[in-house]
């Protein structure tokens, strides 16, 4: 195996543990019912993400407890981001604590959602075992990364909407016509003037 596929999968196995603590304190920020159910969700599909990717790595014969100086980073990056929600937490009113863990979630789907588009890259590339275990993977988690990427970017664009004084759309439309894709994130984003 490739020491930077190698890399990837450690990277993505920390973004998973990250996100898990992200999930975590994301929903304790949580105003919106509704948002909080799906960030629970979230949290519980993000939980089954780690066993996912510890499995895959160590059924490629590696160590999922390896340290990389890039696996340090994506934890420090996570870390980072749930101190920002615990800070909105103490110092803010709780729904701009809500829209900080929004903004934290975003980024964090953003390096999860890459980390699974690369894997899925490397997956067609592969051969033999190492394409089975990928694919296996990929077609196990991939489809949730999206949903967890696109519908969070709609509660972040409804809910600074909603802050800022404007009609928001809450439920956001990528919630509501279940965007898995980012051509029916784009879609949604264009329906939401005929939806207020």
């Amino acid at each position: 195996m490739k020491k930077d596929i190698k890399e990837l999968l450690l990277q993505a196995l920390e973004t998973e543990l990250g996100g898990v603590e992200i999930y975590s304190t994301a929903v304790e920020c949580a105003v919106n019912d509704e948002l909080k159910e799906e960030w629970q969700k979230y949290l519980e599909q993000t939980e089954h993400h780690v066993e996912v990717m510890r499995e895959l790595i160590e059924g490629l014969g590696l160590d999922p407890n390896e340290q990389t100086p890039g696996r340090k980073i994506v934890h420090h990056i996570g870390s980072s981001l749930v101190k920002a929600m615990q800070m909105a937490q103490r110092e803010g009113e709780p729904e701009q604590a809500q829209l900080v863990a929004c903004e934290c979630v975003v980024l964090a789907e953003t390096k999860d959602h890459t980390n699974w588009e690369l894997l899925h890259a490397c997956s067609d590339a592969a051969k033999g075992a190492e394409k089975k275990a990928l694919q296996a993977a990929v077609e196990e988690v991939e489809d949730e990364e999206d949903e967890h990427l696109y519908h969070t970017q709609g509660w972040c664009r409804e809910l600074w909407i909603k802050s800022l004084g404007m009609p928001a759309v809450i439920p956001p439309p990528e919630e509501e016509k279940d965007v898995k894709t980012a051509i029916g994130a784009a879609r949604a984003a264009q329906s939401r003037e005929q939806m207020l």
